[in-house]
């Protein structure tokens, strides 16, 4: 009977369809051709509403004049810059403030999880701060570093660093006891625990919770350039509002949803292939 059961089980795993797919599920074309529907749907009704007058044009321009802007921006500055300079600027903000709270906040989880008693000292604190919202700290950060780098590096270290400590602690308590247990037997001190177990086991909830922070890093960077600063993309929206210049405000979002994009991307096929190789090992 159980050996029935056994091949029954064997059976029915080959019969699943190839490359894990579920039944149903659209493939590779099909999921292009329901993106593309999605966005023609999306557009399609900006250029309706936008072409009724229901919302005036200075509000809400048509498609077509703000892809235009768009183009225009790339190769005429506004706010001193062209677009291209503009993001350059924002990303290289961005890229300080989330590697700093990679930095901090990665070993930090990963020792609340291995160290239940750093996790009691230190989880007090954190719980505060993980609940003030990134934009809270742009009056703090304007009053301690005024115009300098630091106010939008403190801003983007606010909304990045939680997720790092989060994942990377959760990752340390998810490590299988009898690997800790066999190392340990092995005579293995603290260090190469660390180093040999605690890391490779908790890398795959480590590399989530940096997706998660750089998104949320991203998306504080428009209230870090609130701050007083002469380039970056929020700095050319805020400019852009206050000329009353919708098409460069909406230039602007465009810009950062499709940076935002692309660094999920690329994080995505990172955390996909440490994956993999995680679960190959």
């Amino acid at each position: 009977m159980g050996g029935a059961v056994a091949a029954d089980v064997t059976a029915a795993q080959g019969a699943r369809p190839a490359r894990g797919r579920r039944r149903g599920a659209p493939g590779v074309v099909e999921l292009g051709l329901l993106s593309l529907g999605g966005f023609a749907a999306f557009f399609g009704l900006w250029f309706v509403v936008a072409r009724s007058g229901v919302v005036p044009a200075r509000f809400l321009p048509a498609p077509g004049v703000v892809a235009a802007t768009f183009f225009h921006l790339t190769h005429d500055p506004f706010a001193g810059y062209t677009l291209q300079q503009h993001l350059l600027s924002s990303i290289g903000r961005f890229l300080m403030g989330f590697a700093l709270a990679a930095a901090a906040g990665v070993p930090l989880g990963l020792l609340m999880g291995w160290f239940r008693w750093l996790d009691d000292v230190v989880s007090p604190v954190f719980e505060g701060f993980r609940f003030i919202a990134p934009i809270a700290w742009v009056p703090f950060a304007a009053l301690w570093f005024g115009t300098g780098i630091g106010g939008p590096i403190l801003i983007i270290f606010s909304g990045a660093f939680p997720p790092c400590v989060i994942n990377a602690q959760r990752g340390a308590r998810l490590i299988e006891p009898h690997l800790i247990e066999a190392a340990r037997s092995l005579g293995a001190g603290h260090c190469r625990m660390f180093a040999e177990v605690l890391v490779p086991g908790a890398l795959p909830s480590i590399v989530a919770g940096l997706r998660i922070s750089a998104g949320l890093a991203w998306q504080s960077l428009v209230g870090a350039e609130l701050i007083v600063v002469s380039s970056g993309v929020g700095y050319l929206m805020v400019q852009g509002q206050s000329n009353l210049a919708t098409p460069i405000v909406m230039s602007g979002m465009i810009a950062i949803g499709i940076v935002g994009f692309l660094i999920d991307v690329a994080l995505r096929a990172a955390e996909a292939r440490i994956r993999r190789g995680w679960a190959g090992a």
